[in-house]
């Protein structure tokens, strides 16, 4: 399979055009569209706004490569566009784009055409190949030229495997390589091949030996051998994945991100070739120097992924057992019942008692998986026990968030202590010592040292919340909020989210009827904004803003994404003041939520619905009307 055999001359616009970003991608899923390979175009519209969110595919050079794996794909389908003037597409180095390759690859299909996506995303590397591209004539053209330079680099046989020609470079370098290099980005189509080009390229024009290892979505490809590994001077690991980094325990290692592999090549292949890099340690072979390690990561960073990791295992069971609460509350609350609701009707103990179960494991997954976030597998068992000794010793959210982070250390610390244990022994370390001195010191931490303050600074948090003035609740309901309005699903708004539980494992449901309302507010007011503010946007956005009425009412706040992105200067300011006022009406009528997700559909258990469904559309409209006034109408 060649190129061209997924790129027909009716899927090339050579005359392409957009505003924005956004507008670009509207017209190139269009584009995709009219070749008929699509099933669902919002739901691959959704993956490749989902893979920029990730990181702009607007790569740079001039070149842009919006891309999606997704079931809405029948076929393995290329759109092709030139903008000769360029459009803003974000791109990593600001400039203009003027190529543009959008990608649409089956889920679950044979990965025959993912090793073609990545020849075109190595041929793009050469900058007159690009020059020629944007100076077509006509479609015929474009074809041709991209067929001559697929045969110029990888020969007539497009169908031969990778393998022969690794095989035959090693021979090339038997006395090993100088620098070796992994590529991994987290679709795996097109970024991934492209670092791995001009790393190559790069070393081939400085006259450096070179091997790079490719992971993408076809799997690995160029595998480095142990041999490799043993005789590089450095390894360069340009990934925004996690890849498989105990067997470079020992060597010198630069990681940074995949980007970086394709624009500060020059840099990273001197470097690694200079033998200028910090030796990385592997925790699972023994040690784990993290001020050795090349990771370019601040502390504060580290934190968050750890953190992060913890409340998106902990998340399943807290929105799982709580909407079983919910419902339990429901149904007493329908048959009558006024009074211990979850535990009169059958049916609601029987809900309630499954809820709570799941409800229950919230803090031991929470600091099991920071734990092993931290200290890999071995500390997740330390983890999970440190956290449920922190529930039952009263130290509740806070507890188990400083067991898990105590257990991850205390785990490193334990595999550094047991380092110096003689080989016969190795097997011994998973098995028996990690779990028993683990779990027996994180026994002895919590009960000890960690409980007693930490119990006692929660029963104060949880006094506090549950005896707030009505001034008090509403500048809390008004900062929860409107975090959640912040960033749409990172760190600031996570960082509400994981408070709202807290209290709701507390006993306070106020604040999590603040958070939820929160995040409802911005895709309510964008969808408000386009139905009644029409001129401000464009035809497409006007379509997806239907969509968030649902998005809004349901609590997915990502659904504002793409408008956020697009125009964030105007959007996102609206949605904070509209998140606020709805956050701070909300604590001021005292409306309670016992569930921690659900949207509008947990209505019936909220203490007061009414008052909650009046301050979500009175932050939903506020938030509107701000962004109405802040959007220009757009030129016919």
């Amino acid at each position: 399979m060649r190129i061209t055999d997924l790129l027909s001359q009716d899927s090339i616009n050579l005359n392409f055009t957009a505003n924005s970003k956004s507008e670009a991608i509207d017209n190139l899923v269009d584009l995709m569209m009219s070749t008929g390979n699509i099933s669902d175009k919002e739901e691959y519209k959704k993956a490749i706004l989902a893979r920029e969110e990730l990181s702009t595919t607007g790569i740079g050079e001039g070149i842009a490569i919006p891309h999606a794996k997704v079931g809405a794909v029948k076929k393995a389908t290329l759109v092709a566009a030139v903008s000769k003037d360029g459009i803003d597409y974000e791109s990593l180095d600001g400039a203009p784009s003027n190529l543009f390759f959008m990608i649409a690859a089956p889920d679950g299909a044979n990965n025959t055409h993912l090793d073609v996506l990545s020849r075109l995303s190595t041929i793009l590397m050469d900058g007159k190949f690009r020059e020629s591209l944007v100076n077509s004539k006509d479609n015929t053209e474009f074809l041709k030229l991209i067929n001559t330079k697929e045969t110029e680099k990888f020969g007539d046989d497009t169908a031969k495997e990778e393998a022969p020609k690794a095989e035959a470079a090693k021979k090339e370098n038997k006395g090993g390589y100088q620098i070796l290099a992994v590529t991994a980005c987290p679709t795996g189509i097109a970024h991934t091949y492209m670092a791995a080009e001009a790393l190559q390229n790069k070393a081939n024009e400085l006259g450096i030996t070179c091997k790079v290892e490719t992971n993408g979505s076809s799997g690995i490809k160029n595998a480095l051998t142990k041999e490799d590994i043993a005789n590089a001077t450095c390894i360069i690991v340009a990934a925004d994945k996690n890849v498989e980094m105990t067997r470079f325990d020992g060597k010198k290692v630069i990681i940074t991100k995949v980007a970086n592999g394709i624009h500060k090549a020059t840099e990273l292949v001197t470097k690694a070739a200079a033998g200028d890099a910090p030796v990385y340690h592997s925790s699972e072979a023994g040690t784990s120097d993290d001020s050795e390690t090349a990771t370019s990561e601040g502390l504060g960073r580290q934190l968050y992924k750890h953190l992060m990791n913890g409340v998106s295992h902990m998340l399943p069971f807290v929105i799982g057992g709580g909407l079983l609460i919910a419902i339990a509350f429901l149904i007493d609350s329908l048959l009558g019942y006024t009074d211990s609701l979850g535990s009169n009707s059958a049916a609601a103990v029987w809900f309630n008692s499954i809820g709570g179960t799941a409800f229950g494991f919230m803090l031991p997954v929470l600091a099991g998986y920071i734990a092993m976030s931290i200290g890999e597998r071995p500390a997740l068992a330390v983890g999970f026990v440190g956290g449920a000794l922190a529930n039952a010793g009263g130290s509740g959210f806070l507890g188990a968030l400083v067991a898990g982070f105590a257990a991850g250390y205390l785990m490193v610390g334990l595999k550094k202590v047991l380092s110096v244990l003689p080989q016969s022994l190795e097997g011994l370390k998973p098995t028996l010592l990690y779990p028993l001195l683990g779990i027996c010191l994180i026994g002895a931490a919590i009960t000890f040292i960690i409980n007693p303050p930490v119990a006692f600074v929660n029963g104060w948090l949880t006094d506090t919340l549950l005896n707030m003035g009505t001034g008090s609740a509403v500048f809390v309901g008004i900062l929860l909020a409107a975090m959640m309005a912040i960033d749409m699903g990172g760190p600031f708004n996570k960082a509400a989210y994981v408070v709202g539980i807290a209290a709701l494992e507390a006993g306070n449901t106020n604040l999590m009827a603040a958070v939820m309302i929160g995040g409802m507010v911005p895709p309510l007011a964008i969808a408000i904004c386009t139905t009644f503010f029409k001129n401000r946007f464009t035809q497409k956005e006007r379509e997806s803003g239907i969509v968030n009425y649902v998005m809004g009412l349901s609590f997915i706040t990502e659904g504002a994404i793409p408008f956020a992105a697009s125009d964030p200067a105007k959007v996102i300011p609206a949605c904070v003041i509209g998140s606020g006022i709805a956050g701070a009406l909300a604590m001021f009528f005292d409306c309670t939520l016992n569930a921690p997700h659900g949207g509008i559909f947990v209505l019936p258990v909220i203490g007061h619905p009414l008052m909650y469904f009046v301050s979500l559309a009175v932050g939903s409209i506020v938030g509107a009307i701000i962004l109405g006034f802040l959007k220009k109408p757009i030129n016919k």
